[in-house]
């Protein structure tokens, strides 16, 4: 399925050349691109605050956002993996503009609708969004994603992970943006290259997540098996050392990144810095 969001443009060209993404914590980031801002998975909980699970679990919170939600720019749309009180906290239910566009499962949609939020755009797998702000066209299809393994799937929300191929009029797509969500490494992923074989950049969701001593993230093993399926230019972890039942922490992905021998493929980034890319150059390389 195809469906389509026309977006206002701005005053000024888009640039098609730099881009960059800021880390606010967990899975939380500012994409900024071609004319685009971009708010993923917003949580903008504190250090000690907790989170429902669903089932009685809860998780509490080991670090605070880079910036408060009020600190916020304008934001395009928000981009959600799934519906959990670590990707949309009672913060964002209560301080979003509920007209912000969301782009997300069915299943979270249907949560955010009854939270108040007026414009959601909900996707299957392998649906396409064409969003279009001015001259740039984006993209957006919904990647396969299972937040956990065999029947305890089915106790979880659904999740989707994210490509996002930004196009300009003139040279087609510039930049391809791949985004796990909260995923397991699982057959359906190997899918994802054979489709989408040129990706410039990923962004990892890991953390080694552990319920009851069941795996519902990627630890350090398998986003490293991430990076050898997708075999992105450049790849970024996100979502670690944030929460309790994250048990697979960055230390752990930097050594296992380090003896797999791809150190040059993998950038890093603390809670408030800044990726800044440049598509003309370093991430058009083969």
């Amino acid at each position: 399925m195809d469906a389509k969001l026309t977006l206002p443009p701005e005053s000024i060209p888009p640039d098609f050349d730099t881009g960059s993404i800021f880390f606010v914590g967990t899975a939380t980031v500012i994409l900024r691109y071609a004319g685009f801002t971009i708010l993923t998975d917003p949580n903008f909980l504190h250090q000690g605050d907790h989170v429902h699970l669903g089932y009685g679990l809860t998780s509490k919170r080991r670090t605070n956002p880079a910036i408060e939600i009020e600190q916020l720019p304008a934001i395009d749309f928000v981009l959600l993996s799934h519906k959990h009180d670590d990707h949309f906290d009672r913060i964002a239910a209560e301080k979003l503009d509920k007209s912000v566009p969301i782009v997300t499962t069915h299943h979270a949609a249907k949560a955010l609708g009854r939270l108040g939020f007026q414009t959601l755009h909900p996707l299957a797998t392998w649906d396409t969004l064409t969003i279009q702000k001015g001259a740039t066209t984006l993209k957006l299809t919904s990647m396969p994603g299972r937040h956990g393994p065999g029947i305890l799937a089915k106790a979880l929300p659904p999740v989707m992970g994210s490509l996002l191929e930004f196009q300009s009029p003139t040279r087609g797509t510039r930049f391809r943006l791949y985004i796990t969500g909260d995923t397991l490494v699982y057959d359906e992923i190997k899918e994802i290259p054979k489709r989408f074989p040129d990706i410039d950049l990923a962004l990892l969701h890991l953390g080694g997540t552990q319920v009851f001593g069941v795996l519902l993230t990627m630890d350090a093993k398998q986003g490293v098996e991430a990076i050898r399926i997708i075999s992105p230019r450049k790849a970024i972890p996100i979502h670690y050392n944030d929460y309790t039942v994250f048990k697979s922490s960055l230390d752990d992905f930097v050594k296992a990144v380090q003896e797999a021998g791809l150190e040059d493929r993998v950038d890093y980034l603390s809670h408030g810095e800044t990726y800044a890319f440049d598509v003309s150059t370093a991430m058009r390389l083969p």
